[in-house]
């Protein structure tokens, strides 16, 4: 992911301040090479922290970690940092060759000391520290991240893939599902305590790679034991991360994209639809006519508040914004109302206060008006297709 800073649409108050004094030599050439360093020093770490919780339960706080389970955890955290670092330097390399002022990647390290579940990173960003002229421009170094990404994404999900070990694997991680054998599966999940219940949704690409490129299906890890295998873990999370990177929103490489193709007129005609489209597939599924009238008093009104929230951005008009509230309210009501088995993906809802709030759901207009060319268009339609093969409807599944 990029951020633009000169390209948000602030007012310029330059010319009715003071002169300011002379900016010192870090914030002019930005932040010294060997603290990049540092910070991908620390996220690797991190995430090899956060591997081994995730692949055997261990904390490097409370338990000895053998050497196997280092290398165990370093097969997760090596991959998925690697996966994201391409991500990055795709970015780079590309806002270099438009000649623009960039920074090396910011790496965000997160650990919660094996208090909290973490994957060991925020994940990471550059800034690019000059406008952004021409929407060829802002199509290369939106595009670029993602697609080396994914790119990079494919080896580590082949080897994955191809390198599954014998299903009995599992019993090294799990001792106390040896005693029902293979068929662990239908016996272990039924008795499990409130919010242990974790599970991994799935892609069009892991479809792909579990039917087609494992050389024996059988050994494709069922949904709730994914975390256990390392390459696909990373393989997952680097889907998951593209797939929202190409959202088509604001400052996300999905709306540098689109934006670019359409141009401004047309990306913000579309937006309020787009937008929409997200929310309603976040919250499909929390309200229908058989709900209790207690539920619906209670609850309705909250989240029909969080839904005129997120879209203030949309519209000037307040009662534009609450009509378009209660029509997404309205749609998704109807719908689990006629198809009770209708649910969307909640945790979408969140990213719905972070797009609307922090990233924006809004683009900037570039400099330069004239469009993307052909050759940049199926560019586009590639990249269209990455992201329908990388997005997971429903990522994370807590029963």
């Amino acid at each position: 992911m990029e951020e633009n800073k000169e390209t948000k649409q602030e007012f310029d108050f330059s010319k009715f301040t003071l002169p300011e004094k002379k900016e010192n030599k870090e914030n002019k050439k930005g932040m010294a090479w060997w603290k990049h360093l540092l910070l991908f020093i620390i996220t690797l770490v991190a995430t090899t922290f956060a591997g081994l919780e995730w692949l055997y339960g261990k904390s490097v706080i409370f338990t000895p970690i053998s050497p196997e389970e280092w290398w165990g955890a370093l097969s997760y955290s090596v991959p998925f940092l690697g996966i994201l670092t391409v991500h990055e330097f795709g970015h780079y390399f590309t806002a270099k060759y438009h000649k623009l002022k960039v920074t090396l990647p910011y790496y965000l390290p997160v650990w919660f000391f094996s208090i909290a579940p973490s994957i060991g990173t925020f994940g990471a960003f550059i800034k690019i520290k000059s406008m952004i002229k021409s929407r060829n421009a802002f199509f290369d170094v939106g595009v670029s991240g993602p697609l080396a990404g994914f790119v990079a994404a494919l080896f580590v999900l082949f080897y994955g893939f191809t390198h599954l070990p014998p299903q009995e694997y599992i019993f090294q991680i799990h001792p106390e599902y040896q005693e029902y054998g293979l068929d662990y599966a239908n016996h272990v999940y039924d008795n499990l305590g409130e919010g242990e219940d974790m599970m991994f949704g799935t892609n069009l690409l892991f479809e792909f790679f579990k039917h087609y490129v494992a050389p024996d299906p059988s050994l494709v890890p069922n949904p709730h034991e994914m975390m256990h295998y390392p390459y696909l873990f990373a393989g997952f999370l680097a889907c998951f991360f593209t797939a929202l990177n190409l959202l088509p929103f604001g400052q996300l490489d999905g709306g540098h994209a689109l934006y670019s193709i359409i141009g401004y007129k047309r990306f913000h005609q579309l937006l309020p639809f787009t937008f929409a489209a997200f929310l309603y597939w976040g919250g499909l599924g929390l309200f229908s006519a058989n709900d209790s009238h207690e539920y619906l008093l209670t609850y309705a009104p909250l989240y029909v508040f969080y839904l005129y929230f997120v879209s203030m951005q949309l519209f000037k008009d307040k009662i534009t914004i609450a009509l378009y509230a209660m029509g997404i309210f309205t749609a998704q009501f109807v719908t689990v109302t006629f198809i009770p088995t209708a649910t969307g993906y909640t945790g979408w809802l969140f990213f719905g206060v972070i797009l609307s709030k922090f990233v924006g759901l809004h683009h900037p207009p570039a400099l330069y008006k004239k469009g993307v060319d052909t050759k940049r268009k199926i560019v586009g339609i590639i990249t269209l297709i990455v992201f329908i093969l990388c997005f997971t409807p429903t990522p994370f599944i807590l029963n």
